[in-house]
């Protein structure tokens, strides 16, 4: 699973697609959920670098 980073917030993702001038995320099921800009994309992390720990790692 991965978490994708934005300014607004944050988005659980499956896996994801790089497209043409953003990336693409799809859930378990893989329907679509966002396409997000690569402006608005502040990293897009592996959920495991998270761990138990919340703290940020920005």
């Amino acid at each position: 699973m991965f978490r994708a980073i934005l300014p607004e917030g944050q988005i659980l993702c499956e896996r994801y697609d790089h497209a043409e001038n953003g990336v693409e995320l799809y859930d378990a099921d893989d329907d679509f959920v966002a396409f997000v800009p690569y402006s608005n994309l502040h990293a897009l992390v592996d959920e495991e670098s998270y761990g138990e720990d919340e703290r940020s790692i920005m």
